[in-house]
């Protein structure tokens, strides 16, 4: 059995660049919090809405984005959803529009078997740009992990919350939406309301029994 998991609004309870933008002033956290809507919604492109983001927080220090990262909050539930999947042998992906300065730590938090990611690219201490290694097509940056595991797509659960996750849905045999945008609710096999990913469980033990069950013994 696999998982795969969103992080900003799923396995994290924030979305970074947001936060990020707060140190450059309320216009300019008004300003991201803007384009990320649009692009969790899907009203623009999402690839070119990372990058205005990015673009429009250039000169960040390393040090400020560092500690922001690492003070950002894992969502409630998380930890025991995941340790209690680990126990009972499924495998757990992130896959992020996000950076690796947000995603390296939930491997050891969380005990994630691969993270898949953007990265921010910093000069002299300063943000100057990205790498995107993951786009709105996120099935295809997952799929030779999955290829290489011989996971079946009616082994796949996939949750998350914005409309740039909806190519996942495409390689799943389950999908949950998290708190969920209008598209993704849509489309969703499950929704959950509520900010606790351990009320996941109940829904994956309804669909997949024993599977989980050995977790919670």
């Amino acid at each position: 059995m696999l998982v795969i998991f969103d992080v900003e609004g799923v396995l994290l309870n924030a979305e970074y660049l947001p936060v990020l933008s707060q140190l450059m002033g309320p216009e300019k956290e008004e300003e991201i919090w803007r384009i990320t809507k649009q692009g969790i919604r899907g009203e623009i492109n999402w690839e070119e809405g990372l990058r205005r983001r990015v673009s429009a927080l250039k000169g960040i220090s390393l040090e400020d984005a560092t500690r922001i990262a690492e003070n950002l909050e894992i969502m409630p539930g998380a930890k025991e959803l995941c340790s209690s999947l680990k126990r009972a042998g499924w495998r757990m992906i992130a896959v992020s529009g996000g950076f690796s300065i947000i995603t390296d730590r939930l491997k050891g938090d969380l005990g994630l078997d691969k993270i898949f990611c953007n990265e921010l690219i910093f000069e002299n201490g300063k943000l100057v740009d990205l790498k995107m290694n993951v786009t709105s097509d996120k099935a295809a940056a997952v799929m030779p992990a999955i290829k290489d595991w011989r996971v079946n797509r009616s082994d796949t659960v996939v949750v998350v919350d914005g409309a740039n996750d909806l190519s996942l849905f495409d390689i799943a045999g389950y999908t949950v939406g998290f708190c969920p945008v209008e598209k993704v609710k849509e489309r969703s096999d499950a929704v959950l309301e509520i900010r606790d990913l351990s009320l996941l469980l109940n829904l994956l033990e309804k669909k997949f029994g024993n599977a989980v069950l050995a977790s919670t013994q």
